[in-house]
């Protein structure tokens, strides 16, 4: 039966009972001895409702089916009779749940005894599929007689047992032993559900807390009667909406307590619901790509590149970025801004960036018991929103990589460092050295396996690479995990000889060089024009040097007339004008053979009519500073105003600026020769 099947007959169902509400606290027990399923329903008086549980009316039609799922599997369990649940009974189950995170974690502390006449070799724990699909982890440990002991760790499979019905999973715990006639077996079943918190409303502003719905029973669903049964729900804190009230219902401080209940039949069941703030980070990670490269030569590189996303209500309109850091934890308090990764005691050159760089809002304590990373991305993550970022370190590689039998094995964690994260798929990459062959792995949960080749620096066949890839994984699924293969020492020498050897030919080729004449004749032409092109270029870098000396002297004169306008000296302005023209005259006697070599050059074909021109503008640029340096000192003497000076040279000033800038623009271009 699927969603919309199953979601039709719940619907057939709730019209039946039209004088109920669905989300009414109900009953349901099995009913032997007419063959079918009894609904006990007690009165609920309209004034309680919102005690009992939420409104109908603030609730989503996506809410409800999950229970009415659960009154249709019941109602077919009536085909399945199993003798092992004629012969155990449950005398106490203490069921613990933990909503604390958004990884919903459930303890069931079962004291079950066998009163049958025949040894129980099995024990079978049922789920509705719908809290089925939602199972990342299910674990067991058991231990036998009246007193709990130490318990041991019991293997658990998925079963179908004959007659079971379609809308139920059954796993079965495997005894160590037979529990005999009278026998006590104390067990644990440790279940981790994924996206069992459904955020509601759904969309939330950045002002609002995150409020999240939990649905289940308050009754153990057991293929067993039992005796005795109580319901704990840990809570995180902060506010509670509404919880489903029923008989011995109390909710003390964070904790929600249901019983206990008393003889109840086999698969009873009675929905709950409970509404309440939960803040926590809901870290998703979509994608996680975990690479392991292991070098021989002392290192084990980890490589994570995350792709994480807030699974929490959506975030409606819009960020503001100034309420967010002037009140974080009132106009944030939904979003996550940081998470905790806790890496092995000797990870050392940690880094953590993104597409970006590195990002250095990163923070990390060491000792030597632990290292801690605390991740913190670029801009606080709300619901639906995603960022990615690359987590790397190096480990010791004495501290993960063993021999044994001629073997060697990775012996490491599968999970991620980081708490309380969810990821949808896991990658696990895991390079070994070049050469390795004989390659096993042992995880302590199926995954799926395929093998690549990767090539990096001086590889010539390739690295084997295992993958490991499982969804939904956990923190429980940070186990463990081994990968043998077999690795010769002396493959550890094909890289260093392989660099001794190009080096070594490297050298050769240097030797053989050095102790070759490859010169051009002396008197072959492209010889001489080369001589003569090295010729015109040092002679240019001399024009240019009297030039800049020419470009120091428009300076000095410069300097002169500002010294005028502060002191009114003019006998010193005609001085500095009068040294000014012999340096102009001298430095005209040094340029003059350097152009007659330039120009007679049969290299400078190109060059010359832009060193003509510079000549031109220099000397058209001296006539103009001189002119107007003539100027402004006879207006001194005159004693004219200022605002007069400047009208007398505004337009040699111009003039003057625009040729500077043209000489400058042709020293420029000399120098690129």
């Amino acid at each position: 039966m699927d969603g919309p099947e199953v979601a039709l007959a719940a619907n057939r169902f709730e019209s039946q009972q039209n004088t109920r509400s669905p989300l009414s606290s109900h009953t349901h027990t099995f009913d032997r001895a007419r063959g079918g399923f009894k609904a006990l329903i007690p009165p609920v008086h309209p004034a309680s409702r919102r005690e009992t549980t939420p409104n109908d009316a603030i609730w989503p039609p996506s809410m409800a089916p999950p229970f009415r799922l659960a009154v249709l599997v019941l109602v077919i369990v009536v085909v399945f009779v199993s003798s092992a649940r004629a012969d155990l009974v449950i005398s106490r189950a203490d069921r613990k749940v933990d909503l604390t995170s958004h990884i919903v974690r459930v303890l069931s502390s079962l004291k079950v005894e066998n009163a049958g006449s025949e040894p129980a070799s099995k024990v079978l724990v049922a789920f509705p599929n719908i809290q089925a699909k939602n199972l990342a982890a299910i674990r067991a440990f058991g231990t036998e007689g009246k007193v709990k002991g130490l318990s041991s760790v019991l293997p658990i499979e998925v079963v179908e047992p004959s007659g079971a019905p379609p809308e139920l999973t059954f796993f079965s715990v495997s005894l160590h032993k037979p529990l005999e006639k009278g026998r006590i077996l104390h067990l644990d079943v440790l279940t981790v559900f994924t996206h069992s918190l459904q955020p509601f409303p759904e969309e939330i502003t950045q002002a609002d807390s995150q409020l999240v719905v939990f649905q289940d029973s308050s009754y153990y669903l057991s293929p067993y009667p039992v005796k005795v049964q109580t319901l704990s729900i840990r809570l995180p804190g902060g506010r509670v909406e509404s919880y489903t009230k029923h008989a011995n219902t109390k909710l003390v401080d964070s904790e929600l307590k249901y019983g206990p209940f008393e003889d109840l039949p086999p698969f009873s069941y009675n929905p709950i619901i409970v509404h309440f703030e939960n803040n926590n980070p809901f870290a998703v990670a979509k994608e996680l790509i975990r690479e392991i490269e292991i070098s021989h030569w002392g290192n084990v590189q980890i490589t994570e590149h995350y792709t994480i996303v807030h699974g929490g209500a959506r975030l409606k309109g819009e960020f503001s970025r100034l309420d967010y850091q002037s009140r974080p934890y009132v106009r944030g308090v939904s979003s996550f801004r940081h998470l905790i990764a806790k890496l092995p005691p000797r990870a050392h050159s940690i880094y953590y960036r993104d597409e970006i760089g590195n990002i250095s809002t990163s923070h990390l304590w060491s000792d030597s018991k632990k290292t801690q990373l605390e991740i913190e991305p670029r801009f606080p993550l709300f619901g639906g929103w995603q960022t990615t970022f690359t987590v790397g370190y190096g480990l010791p590689l004495q501290d993960f990589v063993f021999s044994s039998d001629g073997r060697r094995y990775l012996n490491i964690t599968f999970g991620s460092p980081v708490e309380e994260i969810l990821i949808e798929k896991l990658i696990v990459k895991v390079v070994l050295p070049e050469g390795s062959k004989d390659i096993d792995v042992s995880a302590p949960f199926p995954t799926k396996q395929w093998q690549e080749v990767k090539y990096s620096h001086l590889d010539i066949a390739g690295r084997p690479v295992i993958v490991l890839e499982k969804p939904d994984v956990i923190p429980e699924h940070n186990l463990h995990f081994q990968v043998y293969y077999k690795f010769s020492n002396i493959s550890l020498l094909i890289e260093p000889m392989m660099l001794i050897t190009g080096f070594f030919l490297l050298f050769v080729a240097c030797i053989a060089y050095m102790h070759t004449d490859m010169s051009i004749s002396k008197n072959s032409p492209s010889f001489l024009a080369k001589l003569q092109w090295d010729e015109v270029q040092a002679t240019i870098q001399q024009i240019q040097g009297i030039f800049d000396q020419c470009l120091a002297v428009h300076d000095k004169l410069e300097t002169s007339l500002h010294d005028l306008s502060r002191t009114g000296d003019t006998k010193s302005c005609k001085a500095a004008r009068k040294a000014a023209d012999a340096q102009f005259k001298e430095l005209a006697k040094e340029l003059k053979p350097l152009l007659t070599s330039v120009q007679s050059s049969p290299q400078s074909y190109q060059i010359w009519p832009k060193v003509e021109e510079l000549v031109a503008k220099e000397r058209e640029m001296q006539e103009k500073l001189m002119a107007r340096h003539s100027t402004v000192v006879d207006s001194f003497e005159k004693k004219l105003r200022g605002q007069d000076i400047e009208n007398r040279i505004a337009s040699q000033q111009q003039k003057i600026g625009a040729l500077r800038q043209e000489v400058e623009s042709l020293l420029e271009y000399l120098s690129e020769i």
